[in-house]
């Protein structure tokens, strides 16, 4: 990440087990890689230490040791704490050759920030009559108020035409949005009537607060709709009608670092292609060739996305395969062959275990055709159909340098994983036309099969090329890489849990160091 910073927790005073209280705010990314650097002067040796994530920007802890009491430090990332179970991370202390230096214990939670959602109904009664033809054509408007005394439209109800008794339709609205998390700050509600040249006529208007509305329905949420003018013209006007809420109910909407912290695993699994038009490996221009000097684009992608994907993976094991090669001893065609040669076991440990096993096998296949991605993505889809109660989830990273020869196929088996816990991210390398690659993404037009639309867009497509900066700077290019394909990766794990009404496991007990009671007073 391109911005630093640097904090201090408190001096706790003459003890090797402190329990720090100060908590840092900082700003989490799925997509990124953040970087944490602990280091530990004077005072302490292991210290527990509580991160509240908050979202929208980036960030990088650290600071260097300068001090002479420096006792040890350690190096992770924010997707490592918040991917371990219960978001909590043991890590050793080193930097001081030959000596041990004591545990850090790290633990991070999600500020909530008001993630509730509100649905409510309402109905009036008696509106006043606008048409001269007819009844009115009643809507309303609903306005939240804002610091200043100004008001934000937030909420505009569907028109019941003809009618002085409407009944809307219930909605929903996160409760961010109808009153910014203050549930006794002001909502205005203007009622119309409807005219076909947009010139709607004022019927009045009611204001009232979340605190009131989650009553529910009752003789407290009955609103007289007033419209001050004609009050101020009229001395009988007593009001233009009722407004009256029916039902009001509320649902907290789940992150999907609720899921994390409630067990879920992302399972990653890798397949390049091996097909002919990559060019022949030992060529320095073929797409394959092994620089010893520098990774080649296939490698690249592969570690970018890889590398963050890794901190939310238990085990650290990855399948990884291959398409489009002919394979020993026989020279059969295969398009779903395991990296390391090993049918029964095609997981391979760690990025390092991959970009490995990948390298092996460039030496013993012989790269061939055609370009068919089905079989991995119903490999895949296999053991995404085995687990679909939310605790695992899959990624599928395919790299491929091109044209896709069986399009039919392969939107069948994005249309039948669209219903599965995966997505697919697909990275095109090479100089090729990448048009079939534009519509697997699904972005502008929801794919399709047979005619069967896909139920979820679940495909991320980029071309390698375009993260190629002229400068040579490898690292912050495959940081933009990984950030573009993997920022869709925690909106279509939502959409997946909640299309199919799984709520997260609750999270483990907070953590309570040893030698402490629940209030961390020393025992």
């Amino acid at each position: 990440s391109s911005s630093s910073s640097s904090s201090i927790t408190e001096v706790i005073d003459n003890t090797l087990n402190p329990d720090f209280v100060r908590k840092y705010i900082l700003d989490y990314f799925f997509e990124e890689k953040q970087n944490l650097q602990l280091a530990f002067l004077s005072f302490f040796l292991s210290f527990f230490l509580s991160f509240f994530l908050s979202f929208f920007l980036s960030f990088f802890l650290s600071f260097l040791p300068s001090f002479q009491d420096f006792l040890g430090q350690t190096f992770c990332t924010l997707g490592e704490i918040v991917g371990s179970p219960a978001s909590r991370l043991e890590k050793p202390l080193g930097g001081i050759p030959g000596k041990k230096c004591g545990t850090i214990v790290l633990s991070a939670e999600e500020l909530s920030n008001c993630r509730d959602s509100a649905t409510m109904q309402f109905c009036a009664n008696k509106l006043d009559k606008k048409d001269f033809f007819g009844k009115s054509d009643p809507f309303m408007v609903f306005y939240r108020s804002n610091e200043d005394g100004t008001f934000t439209i937030c909420h505009k109800t569907e028109v019941v035409k003809n009618t002085l008794n409407p009944v809307w339709q219930p909605f929903t609205i996160p409760v961010r949005a109808l009153c910014n998390g203050d549930y006794d700050r002001t909502i205005k509600v203007e009622v119309y009537d409807w005219d076909r040249d947009g010139s709607h006529d004022f019927i009045g208007d009611f204001t009232t607060s979340y605190r009131e509305l989650a009553r529910g329905q009752s003789q407290f949420n009955v609103y007289e709709v007033i419209n001050t003018k004609k009050k101020m013209k009229k001395k009988k006007y007593v009001h233009s009608g009722t407004v009256t809420l029916l039902s009001f109910s509320v649902e907290s909407e789940f992150t999907f670092l609720d899921y994390i912290k409630g067990g879920t695993q992302i399972n990653f699994t890798v397949a390049i292609d091996f097909t002919a038009s990559n060019g022949n490996p030992s060529q320095s221009t073929s797409l394959h060739y092994m620089n010893p000097y520098q990774l080649n684009a296939y490698a690249m992608a592969l570690k970018a996305v890889g590398e963050i994907i890794q901190d939310y993976d238990s085990d650290k094991m990855f399948p990884a395969l291959g398409f489009g090669a002919k394979l020993p001893p026989d020279g059969r065609v295969s398009h779903e062959f395991p990296l390391n040669g090993n049918m029964e076991n095609p997981y391979c440990n760690g990025i390092e275990g991959i970009l490995e096993a990948y390298h092996q096998s460039l030496k013993t296949v012989q790269l061939y055709g055609p370009t068919n991605f089905a079989p991995v993505v119903n490999h895949v889809a296999r053991y995404a159909a085995a687990v679909q109660d939310g605790s695992q989830y899959f990624v599928l990273l395919i790299i491929t340098d091109g044209v896709i020869s069986d399009m039919a196929q392969t939107k069948e088996a994005i249309v039948n994983g669209a219903k599965l816990p995966m997505s697919i991210i697909i990275v095109g390398v090479g100089q090729a036309e990448f048009d079939a690659m534009v519509e697997l993404d699904g972005d502008d037009i929801r794919i399709s099969s047979r005619g069967k639309l896909a139920e979820r867009d679940i495909v991320q497509f980029v071309p390698f090329r375009d993260y190629m900066d002229r400068t040579g700077n490898h690292v912050l290019s495959m940081a933009r890489l990984a950030k573009d394909v993997l920022a869709e990766i925690p909106d279509q794990f939502i959409s997946y849990m909640k299309s199919r009404g799984i709520k997260p496991n609750p999270a483990p007990p907070p953590y309570t160091p040893p030698g402490h009671t629940h209030h961390h007073t020393q025992i």
